[in-house]
């Protein structure tokens, strides 16, 4: 896989967040902005609490979380909860549906996780971060997902990166994806019914 410098992570994934919102034309806040570069940052880092939201079944977490007495663990359950839900369907989606799980139930976790955190919080100023997380909650899972894509196109240097990037493409159909492969001489083609020529 490519190395490529950046002064941080939270800089890498700014540029990269920032592409994926005008890639897919997202109309986003600049706070959600910021928290899904906090979000892909902190998931970078091994180890970090966040990597636990996927340990336990989903359900399970989010009814544990809705019955916390505790209103401040209860709010950071919700909000990891959902951080974990969107991570992964926008980097892992393909492997989820793979093994027969529902993404719309997936992201619907993830929409009742933020939506449940951000009724616990007044705002004063009118803004809403986490009711923004939620109501647009399948959007953002696309703009991580071409973070995702974006990252993994970096690793074409290798055949062993050339051939992850065209195995993502094949699951996904990812155009930024097909065009990382076609700049090394792979064209990616489906025939009609999605089948390789």
């Amino acid at each position: 896989m490519t190395i490529v410098a950046a002064q941080s992570l939270a800089g890498f994934f700014h540029e990269a967040v920032e592409d994926a919102i005008k890639t897919r034309r997202v109309d986003a806040t600049d706070g959600a902005a910021k928290y899904l570069v906090a979000l892909l940052a902190d998931y970078a880092h091994p180890g970090k609490p966040a990597g636990d939201a996927l340990e336990r079944p989903m359900t399970l977490l989010l009814d544990e979380a809705l019955h916390m007495p505790d209103r401040a663990e209860r709010f950071e359950r919700l909000r990891v909860l959902g951080d974990g839900v969107l991570y992964g369907c926008g980097f892992f989606g393909d492997h989820f549906e793979a093994r027969g799980i529902d993404l719309g139930y997936l992201q619907g976790l993830g929409t009742r996780a933020y939506g449940a955190a951000s009724s616990m919080l007044t705002q004063g100023d009118g803004t809403d971060l986490f009711g923004e997380l939620a109501q647009k909650f399948g959007v953002f899972v696309d703009v991580v997902a071409e973070v995702a894509d974006a990252t993994i196109a970096m690793g074409t240097e290798s055949p062993r990166g050339l051939l992850k990037v065209y195995e993502r493409w094949l699951k996904t159909g990812s155009e930024r994806l097909a065009s990382a492969l076609t700049s090394h001489g792979v064209m990616p083609t489906r025939g009609a019914k999605g089948v390789l020529q």
